[in-house]
């Protein structure tokens, strides 16, 4: 049966198109001093990032009616749910069968299921909601366009757009306006989206034409004249990595945070940022009737000593396709593995692949991380005038690209594993590899656009109530664990011990503190900790994909770094403080996404659909009743604990709005927390 919006490369075409540099025709980047702006654009908020949480973001800075600009390094809006290929929404069961989320994030769920007749077309059994990731984008741009026309914002949109300056005030406090990049094809060059981004990165962020890419130098400025000392705009960090962060040099943690009694599961006495969560380029592919040729990419056997199905339970390749199957027309029979319950691939089937031992990357060394550290930035001369690339490792990236295209070729044709051994892998021939520009992942290599990012750099907020050395969720702020067992007990120095356990026992921290109580005879408080600058909600288990220990990742017998899955598990429903959204330094500059202020191990729950959405439509509330209200962010929290008249109003605002600040009976008296799964 012919598809007419899917390609099927053949597998030597594949690799010619993406990964094998001696078959790609070189491009040239001209060297010269950087251009002079091509226009300037005026906008209330500017989002940079068009992700789920920019998204997010843009859709309240809308409704708000506000001029919102939204720049994306790819061509699509939704991040986790498009461009990054993970269109399968994580969520918890609570959360989902009570519906409690913030009002966009609902009406994206609806129109999933408005658009397929029912909210999992795909059937998959991760999730109650798998689709396609073209959807993604065009779902969220329908919501934007009517954000919009119901709010009477107006909504410019920059696709192929990266920020290459930001102008900052001389007393560093303000961002005056943003420099970036537009790039589109040159003549007779091939459409954007047949190349990989490690192959397109470089070019992006130069400001010159080039053989590959015609470029559009842009200057965002603010809409409206200064008015008094607030901030006339906003600029948000809603990318993947934090990149504006990075750019604006305002400080920020990257990777482990060293252990304490507010990270006690950290697995390491000291701060180490080049182990981050693993990144995946993500892909998508068909079951087929009859058989398929497969062959072996050239880079096939520095990879294959990687791949896994992880654990004998998972160990079932029917089980692993329906994990994230993101199209099923036919309805197979029903099948068990390992106790899940899922309904067997049909020929036509589409599955979205995500997996940890397989296309997930995962470096954690100085030799091959991806994002770069701020010394890492200034040895590369990314931190100079014009010298902005975009912060990430390009050869990581293209690493992490053969990684994934192996994985595929290992699903297929593979017989070995690296955890489980020989006997339990078998060919699997069935299947294709979906590419081509209308492909799914909408690439012509077939890989995502960009790869699914789960943790960045991450701001550390400002000194406050609390917080003398700067503001930050922390493990012990969501986590359900006990840290009773005596692993904690040697881990900590006994003083510490005892203000983790007097951090837990809520109404009872005083004594446990000056000793009138014996930390193990004080109950553990059976909730998340909750801040009296909520401004937005998620609920999400402590999920880790740790970085491997040795350089390569892919080293035959390398491991997972030691220790750092201590810290997953069960976390309470959560909230997200303002102050975690509010960097140091500057003040029109608002984060969102998994860039807010947490911890390693928080992060490792802040990071999901529906968090992010929160986020982004916390910060674009945020953002316009700043500017209404002729204030600047951080004055709505600089009082704390004390009561914070205009905080209370925002926080009156978003629940009026439909944005949850805190979960159905949140209060310091509530313990009956157990029930939210």
């Amino acid at each position: 049966m012919k598809r007419k919006h899917l390609v099927a490369f053949p597998q030597t075409s594949l690799i010619s198109l993406t990964l094998i540099s001696s078959f790609i025709a070189p491009y040239s980047v001209i060297a010269a001093t950087p251009r002079t702006p091509d226009k300037t654009v005026n906008c209330d908020i500017l989002v940079v990032g068009g992700g789920l949480s920019g998204a997010a973001t843009a859709y309240e800075g809308l409704l708000a009616g506000k001029t919102v600009c939204l720049t994306e390094i790819t061509d699509w809006l939704g991040g986790q749910i498009s461009s990054q290929g993970t269109s399968a929404l994580d969520e918890r069961p609570t959360q989902r069968a009570k519906l409690y989320y913030s009002r966009g994030y609902l009406d994206l769920r609806k129109r999933i299921e408005r658009k397929y007749g029912k909210l999992n077309p795909g059937d998959c059994w991760v999730s109650d909601s798998c689709f396609m990731p073209r959807d993604g984008h065009e779902i969220l741009t329908s919501m934007l366009k009517d954000a919009a026309k119901q709010g009477r914002g107006k909504l410019q949109w920059f696709p192929n757009t990266v920020i290459k300056d930001l102008n900052i005030s001389a007393d560093g406090k303000i961002i005056n306006n943003a420099i970036a990049i537009q790039h589109r094809p040159a003549p007779n060059a091939p459409p954007l989206n047949t190349f990989p981004l490690s192959q397109t990165i470089k070019d992006a962020y130069t400001y010159q034409n080039s053989s590959r890419f015609t470029k559009t130098i842009i200057r965002f400025a603010p809409k409206r004249a200064k008015k008094g000392n607030a901030p006339n705009w906003y600029v948000m960090d809603t990318t993947e990595t934090g990149e504006i962060i990075g750019l604006a040099d305002v400080p920020y943690r990257l990777g482990i945070d060293a252990r304490s009694y507010l990270e006690p599961s950290s697995s390491s006495a000291t701060n180490d940022p080049y182990c981050t969560q693993g990144f995946t380029y993500t892909f998508a592919m068909e079951a087929t009737r009859e058989p398929k040729q497969h062959t072996m990419p050239p880079f096939y056997q520095q990879y294959s000593p990687y791949y896994s199905y992880e654990l004998s339970r998972l160990a079932s390749f029917p089980l692993v396709f329906t994990y994230r199957r993101i199209k099923s027309p036919h309805k197979g029979e029903t099948m068990k593995f390992g106790g899940i319950i899922f309904t067997a691939p049909t020929p036509g089937d589409i599955s979205m692949q995500n997996w940890t031992w397989g296309n997930d990357y995962r470096p954690g060394t100085a030799k091959d991380n991806l994002i770069y550290t701020r010394q890492q930035l200034q040895a590369t001369g990314q931190l100079k005038s014009d010298g902005w690339m975009g912060g990430l490792r390009i050869e990581a990236l293209r690493n992490a690209e053969e990684h994934a295209l192996g994985y595929y070729y290992w699903l297929v044709a593979g017989t070995t594993d690296s955890q489980l051994g020989k006997a339990v892998k078998q060919p699997q021939s069935n299947n294709r590899f979906l590419a081509g520009l209308n492909s799914p992942m909408g690439t012509a290599h077939g890989l995502s656009k960009y790869p699914y990012m789960r943790e960045g750099r991450r701001i550390i907020g400002r000194p406050s109530w609390g917080a003398p050395g700067g503001f930050s969720i922390w493990e012990i702020d969501i986590s359900r664990r006990n840290y009773d067992d005596e692993y904690y007990r040697q881990a900590l120095p006994p003083a510490e011990y005892r203000r983790l356990k007097a951090a837990l026992s809520g109404l009872e921290a005083l004594s446990v503190l000056t000793g009138q109580k014996r930390p193990e005879n004080v109950a553990r408080r059976t909730r998340s900790t909750i801040f009296p600058d909520a401004i937005g909600i998620g609920h999400y288990a402590i999920d880790f994909h740790p970085c491997m220990t040795k350089s390569p990742p892919e080293a035959p017998g390398n491991t997972e770094r030691a220790g750092e899955r201590r810290g997953a598990g069960q976390a309470y429903p959560f909230q997200i403080a303002l102050r975690a959204m509010i960097p140091q330094k500057i003040d029109n500059l608002l984060v969102g996404g998994k860039s807010i202020a947490t911890s390693h191990i928080a992060a490792a729950a802040y990071r999901v659909h529906s968090f992010e959405w929160s986020a982004g439509a916390a910060a674009g509330t945020t953002a316009a009743f700043a500017l209404k209200n002729n204030i600047a962010p951080y004055q709505l929290v600089d009082e704390l604990p004390k009561i914070e008249p205009q905080l209370i109003a925002l926080q009156r605002l978003l629940k009026e709005n439909g944005n949850p600040t805190a979960f159905p009976d949140t209060s310091i008296f509530n313990q009956n927390w157990e029930d939210w799964k």
